[in-house]
């Protein structure tokens, strides 16, 4: 899996192999060269490498497909032209172990679309939108029904909560169950952005409170990589991949310690489904609001992830 970590990218040689083959000309490297820290157009880009324009054209094509380049329509005098720019300032190529291939065997991995919540309880300023359009009306919870909310890829509120149920597949494995991952990408929510915003946002497995973790902003210095064009840039944009895991040592937010709370506390083994609440509590210290990223937003474009481990 390649993910991100600031602006460095990390490949999976099993699962990014589309990604190596755009990395495996000089010309896709010298390009991606020219771009670390620039916004150039094609032209530009021709002229710097002194090859034809239909040739970087091609060339950034297969990058941006990659998701190495992103490529924005930008007005101008003269009509519009594609602006490039680079996704990462570093490449690290990871090789999994054999221990790590044998272990996927033991990972079932549920990605659920962020607007199939089965239970909500949310204040404005709230909304939600798939990456075409607003769904329902801002600032209205009672769009949260919305039949088209399962096309949603982003949903934001102020305070309150939106839950999900997961199936739970421990109950058909065989296996003793390990750990529970819970992946999604958030931020604050403030009316434009602000990232200096903090907001303490929790997660609740079965009901259980598994930990708070503090979102620094709401962030919109730059468009997220898979937030369409459409989305003006006075709103939130992209947020941080934080994962949450709980096994019998206790739960940790991106391995930092942050309860007591273990599996067996969960009672996985006595429901037929594992709920996930995730939202910002009345009383938290700082009540900054929540945006959820699912596909079609942010950085990742991924829904909110389920693992469990055994």
């Amino acid at each position: 899996m390649k993910e991100r970590a600031g602006n460095i990218l990390i490949i999976n040689t099993e699962k990014d192999v589309h990604v190596l083959k755009a990395l495996s000309t000089e010309i896709r490297i010298r390009i991606l060269e020219l771009l670390n820290g620039k916004r150039l157009n094609v032209n530009e880009i021709a002229r710097a490498l002194n090859i034809p324009q239909s040739t970087a054209a091609v060339n950034i094509k297969v990058l941006e497909k990659a998701g190495l380049v992103k490529v924005e329509n930008k007005k101008g005098e003269r009509g519009s032209q594609k602006l490039c720019s680079s996704q990462y300032s570093e490449i690290v190529i990871s090789f999994p172990s054999t221990t790590e291939r044998a272990n996927q065997t033991d990972v079932i991995e549920v990605e659920m679309p962020v607007g199939l919540y089965t239970k909500f309880e949310i204040n404005p300023p709230c909304g939600l939108c798939s990456p075409e359009k607003i769904i329902g009306f801002l600032d209205s919870p009672d769009s949260f029904w919305n039949p088209e909310r399962v096309k949603a890829g982003l949903l934001w509120f102020g305070k309150g909560f939106v839950e999900y149920k997961f199936p739970n597949n421990a109950l058909y494995k065989g296996k003793p169950l390990q750990k529970i991952e819970v992946i999604m990408e958030l931020s604050s929510e403030v009316p434009g952005t602000n990232k200096h915003w903090p907001s303490d946002i929790t997660l609740w497995i079965n009901e259980v409170e598994i930990g708070t973790w503090t979102s620094p902003g709401d962030f919109g210095d730059k468009r997220g990589r898979f937030t369409p064009l459409w989305w003006k840039l006075e709103g939130s944009q992209y947020g941080l991949l934080k994962t949450w895991i709980v096994t019998e040592e206790g739960s940790f937010i991106d391995g930092e310690k942050i309860s007591a709370v273990r599996l067996s506390d969960l009672h996985i083994y006595e429901h037929s489904s594992i709920k996930v609440r995730i939202g910002v509590k009345e009383d938290a210290q700082n009540v900054g609001g929540i945006n959820i990223f699912g596909k079609g937003f942010g950085n990742y474009d991924r829904d909110i992830v389920l693992r469990l481990h055994f």
